[in-house]
């Protein structure tokens, strides 16, 4: 039976063939808990009486959503965390290391695996061939003391993007096209098959900022085939080691095809407040926009940072607009310091806070006043999202986010 990549990486935990629709228990490779709703799995899992971690060297909990923590109430949850990370051997990332995200894919899964998370956008390690799903709290509790997890293995939603992308136009533009194109539940429970020349062509990077947004189209999780791009990723970070080759059979069946032809596509802006309000950046004129973020499990690696530095380099930020940057691991921070990228961020007007989630949240690190407009490279947009409800968010690209920080207001990076 030909198989799409979902169909492929459930089959291959289950010990069978598997097909969509079907109900089955699977085996887990890494378990991911963060510091929002971490403690609530931690509780699920006393609650539910588990004695013990199953596989706790695969089980790595995150402080990264509040880091430092700005409050009492937040302080707290990272003890808890800390304490059951010692008491159960688990793998605790501290504050300052990273958004789990990013850092899962660096350090913890390869191809082929079965990650479950406490967040939604567990989905990010697709780009790198992984079947990553966010689910709940309880569920996340039973994972890390069975091993285990149940799915219906969801019917595949096949992407194909061939074309060359345009100058100034990224990968952010592409997913916010998609998701305009199909819907915030375009994809709801399904898989989404990302696929073609201009996927082939794009750096793991893009990859992952691809994957990562999977969920705002309400699918289970976003793919994309492993391949040499896979391979030099992994080496980098030292784990030629787990490199494994996982692609779809040629003659998988889908529910259906989407043909795009990146060639013709511009970049991007989803407007207030839903993530499919998308719109050519060429509609978003005369918006005036406080503060412009820069960062995130989307768009806060190496390669994000590297086209802000080449379009800030020897100007400054507009007098009225603030600009926050906040690297997505402590490894994109390293790297970013070797190549002399801080220096022309700082020296642009940009204040850089610790490796985390940074302002996406809205718990700390960049809050919006009332009526204020925020340009986020952030995979979300909803009302209060960074806080407060009285504002607004945009998301784009950190190329127009870096045009942005420029002008003042929404800018096509074409125009700089």
């Amino acid at each position: 039976m030909a198989q799409t990549l979902a169909e492929k990486i459930i089959s291959a935990h289950c010990g069978r063939q598997v097909k969509d629709g079907d109900i089955v228990v699977t085996d887990v490779d890494v378990c991911l808990l963060q510091d929002g709703t971490g403690p609530l799995a931690v509780r699920s899992w006393r609650e539910l009486g588990f004695g013990k971690v199953v596989h706790p060297e695969k089980t790595v909990l995150f402080l990264d959503h509040a880091c430092p923590s700005p409050r009492k109430e937040l302080s707290n949850d990272h003890k808890l965390l800390r304490e059951f990370a010692e008491q159960n051997g688990c793998v605790l990332s501290d504050i300052g290391d990273g958004v789990c995200h990013q850092v899962i894919c660096e350090r913890f899964v390869s191809p082929g695996n079965i990650l479950v998370g406490s967040d939604s956008h567990t989905c990010t390690a697709g780009g790198l061939g992984v079947f990553g799903t966010g689910m709940g709290s309880t569920d996340i509790g039973i994972a890390m003391a069975l091993g285990k997890t149940w799915f219906r293995v969801p019917r595949t939603i096949k992407i194909v993007v061939n074309g060359k992308l345009p100058e100034g136009v990224y990968p952010k533009d592409l997913i916010l096209y998609i998701i305009g194109k199909i819907g915030a539940d375009g994809a709801a429970y399904k898989a989404l098959e990302f696929c073609g020349e201009t996927i082939n062509n794009m750096d793991v990077a893009g990859r992952l900022t691809v994957a990562n947004m999977a969920i705002e189209a309400g699918a289970k999780t976003g793919l994309i085939a492993s391949d040499e791009k896979t391979k030099e990723f992994l080496a980098r970070n030292g784990r030629s080691a787990d490199f494994v080759a996982v692609v779809p059979d040629i003659d998988a069946a889908y529910e259906k095809v989407i043909a795009i032809d990146a060639s013709k596509l511009t970049p991007q802006v989803a407007f207030p407040h839903t993530v499919d309000n998308v719109k050519s950046v060429t509609e978003a004129k005369n918006i005036k926009i406080d503060q412009v973020f820069l960062g995130t499990c989307t768009n806060g690696r190496i390669e994000d940072l590297r086209v802000a530095a080449r379009m800030w380099k020897g100007r400054k930020r507009a007098l009225h607009t603030r600009i926050i940057v906040a690297p997505a691991s402590r490894q994109v921070y390293l790297d970013a310091l070797k190549e002399g990228l801080w220096k022309i961020i700082v020296e642009f007007g940009a204040a850089v806070v610790t490796p985390g989630c940074g302002a996406c949240v809205g718990v700390h690190n960049g809050i919006l006043a009332d009526g204020e407009n925020c340009l986020s490279t952030q995979n979300r947009n909803f009302r209060g999202r960074m806080g407060n409800p009285q504002s607004s968010i945009y998301l784009a690209s950190p190329a127009t986010a870096a045009a942005t920080a420029i002008k003042g207001e929404i800018t096509d990076p074409r125009t700089i």
